[in-house]
């Protein structure tokens, strides 16, 4: 592990080379993380504009949302064991 070897380094010059080293291997993992998301977003373009072209209102609208970012599930009422929802937070 990188950065335990940086934590774990003894003199000044370890601590260097460890660190040095973690930045590279930090600065490769962040660009292929870039451009796997940039990858992952064309395909989803891709699909959008094929569902376009084949008239699927379904799928174009579920890549939309995907490319939105908005995926926040809607909130359920919490209800008691007798079935009733509970409103406030002292009944909870």
């Amino acid at each position: 592990n990188k950065k335990a070897a940086i934590n774990t380094s003894r003199t000044g010059a370890e601590k260097a080379k460890a660190r040095a080293e973690y930045t590279e291997v930090n600065k490769q993992v962040k660009r292929s993380i870039r451009t796997d998301k940039r990858k992952y977003v064309e395909d989803l373009a891709t699909t959008a504009e094929k569902a376009v072209r084949e008239g699927n209102i379904r799928q174009l609208y579920d890549t939309t949302n995907k490319l939105s970012g908005n995926r926040r599930k809607p909130e359920r009422p919490l209800k008691s064991k007798e079935g009733k929802v509970i409103n406030n937070i002292e009944e909870r």
